[in-house]
């Protein structure tokens, strides 16, 4: 089972916004190369933060008011939201060690 939660346009506010922990958002699309390679990473990231964060993916094409609230441009992309606060923002592929380094241990300290 995957500790990533999927949601959409209907459910953002009140996963992101109102969540008690930081929550990592992965924007993603079906038809984007990329985004399979990345996901795997989501994955794990997920399992192994699991207590101080909260993951969830996206889908850009069927839910474009959270894409647009975000300023997604492109997918894959990545955003750390705290207290209603953007901590952190990355778009196009990234590796997992690239993603704990520069996006979540410098937050989630």
């Amino acid at each position: 089972m995957s500790s990533v939660l999927e949601i959409t346009d209907t459910k953002f506010k009140e996963e992101v916004f109102f969540a008690k922990q930081p929550v990592l958002i992965y924007f993603w699309a079906s038809w984007c190369g990329p985004c399979q390679l990345v996901s795997p990473s989501i994955s794990e990231i997920a399992k192994s933060y699991r207590n101080r964060l909260k993951v969830v993916k996206l889908e850009v094409d069927t839910n474009p008011k959270a894409t647009a609230e975000c300023r997604v441009k492109g997918v894959p992309a990545l955003r750390l939201y705290k207290d209603k606060e953007l901590l952190a923002a990355h778009e196009g592929a990234i590796t997992k060690q690239k993603l704990i380094e520069d996006i979540l241990d410098p937050h989630l300290s």
